[in-house]
């Protein structure tokens, strides 16, 4: 019976994107002809970045496959030669797990390399997040080339479908389903103020802030002074005010901000810096916060959905729809200062989503579950947008 299922293996890198995944997943377990398998890579498993490997499994998931692959660097050099360990290791996975479709998110480098073994070794592919816009990130052309290798699309929004459309992709082969980060805000239930506090370590205060701040990986060497306005900027806030930091990810500099939040923090009563809090932890603690400050994507997509304000720096998420709770900063002290002021204004208000309504999950699983031949996927023809126009 089990020979039978349809295998589904999804591939998972960081605390980010499992986050995102944890209900898609779920959803591919609890659908009839479906099998679920789990690859888990890059910062998974390093105790550098919090070993949250045990957060995956901890959620009730049974890992397949881990396939290391960072390196102890911090320079564009290390990142590609992790990429190349990457595609070893998915290839020799892949060999091994023999899935059916092969499920990617996002824009990671780890997630690049499933995706060119994937390619290279004919696995139809379903892209989730294709078509978003990060300018300021090299992320942005990850995306973009994941997309073109991919084979089913999920997009975020409306807007992502169409940049899709433009890329060549077939629309029948794009499904607008929105965030599943939704879809985790919706389902599990918050911790409270007292919860969250003694889970993550500090409790909370009058005011709350929670900063994440990932390297800007298009500009090198421009990281470390914006986080250092970021840093001028809460040093100018209410000394009451609680400062909770997730520490960055394992781009190129990403080990140098880390260090420069952890000096940061060190003799600050008031500050905390946790290497990974986990999909409940962080997003019960975004929900408690008065505001969320930094260049996180959860800023954009979560936040408004738990109506927080946000405040978004720099050009990093370049290009993404954003709610109203949603305000850009120039990476400078005085104008994320301002950004800051203007979000505490607004405050906790009811806040529309451009990223759905909480139901991706669902939609994704039964699209999946809808495809009669995954391996005709394969065969893929560029959508000419000029001449559908003129058909039609």
């Amino acid at each position: 019976m089990t020979d039978a299922l349809r295998k589904i293996c999804f591939v998972t890198g960081s605390r980010a994107d499992f986050g995102l995944l944890v209900w898609p997943m779920r959803a591919v377990q609890q659908t009839a002809g479906l099998k679920l398998q789990l690859i888990a890579t890059g910062m998974h498993l390093s105790p550098e970045f919090g070993y949250t490997i045990d957060h995956v499994r901890d959620e009730g998931f049974t890992v397949d496959e881990t396939i290391e692959t960072l390196l102890s660097s911090d320079s564009g050099v290390g990142v590609a030669k992790a990429v190349g360990l990457g595609v070893i290791g998915f290839a020799e996975a892949f060999a091994r797990l023999k899935p059916d479709l092969v499920v990617v998110l996002g824009d990671r480098y780890e997630t690049f390399a499933a995706a060119q073994a994937a390619m290279y070794m004919r696995l139809p592919m379903a892209h989730l997040f294709g078509g978003d816009v990060t300018e300021g990130a090299i992320d942005e052309s990850i995306r973009h080339a994941i997309s073109k290798m991919s084979h089913l699309h999920f997009t975020s929004n409306a807007d992502s479908t169409r940049r899709l459309t433009q890329l060549g992709e077939d629309p029948s082969r794009i499904f607008t389903v929105g965030s599943p980060g939704i879809d985790s805000i919706k389902r599990v239930k918050l911790m409270d103020r007292e919860t969250v506090g003694r889970e993550v370590g500090m409790a909370l205060g009058e005011r709350n802030v929670l900063v994440t701040f990932h390297p800007v990986t298009v500009e090198a060497d421009r990281s470390v002074g914006t986080l250092d306005e970021l840093f001028a900027a809460l040093s100018a806030l209410d000394p009451a005010s609680h400062l909770f930091f997730t520490l960055a990810n394992a781009d190129a500099e990403g080990r140098a901000l880390n260090e420069r939040i952890k000096a940061f923090v060190a003799g600050r009563p008031n500050a905390i810096a946790v290497a990974s809090l986990g999909q409940l932890r962080y997003i019960s603690l975004m929900y408690q916060a008065d505001v969320v400050v930094g260049n996180s994507s959860s800023g954009i997509y979560e936040a408004p959905s738990l109506n927080t304000p946000s405040v978004d720096i720099g050009d990093r998420q370049k290009g993404r729809e954003r709610a109203a709770s949603v305000f850009h900063a120039a990476p400078e002290r005085h104008a994320i200062t301002a950004a800051i002021s203007a979000a505490l204004g607004r405050g906790r208000q009811p806040t529309v989503s451009p990223y759905g309504d909480g139901e991706a999950s669902p939609r994704i699983a039964d699209t999946i579950a809808s495809v009669p031949d995954f391996h005709a996927l394969l065969q893929k023809s560029f959508h000419d947008i000029r001449k559908a126009g003129a058909a039609g």
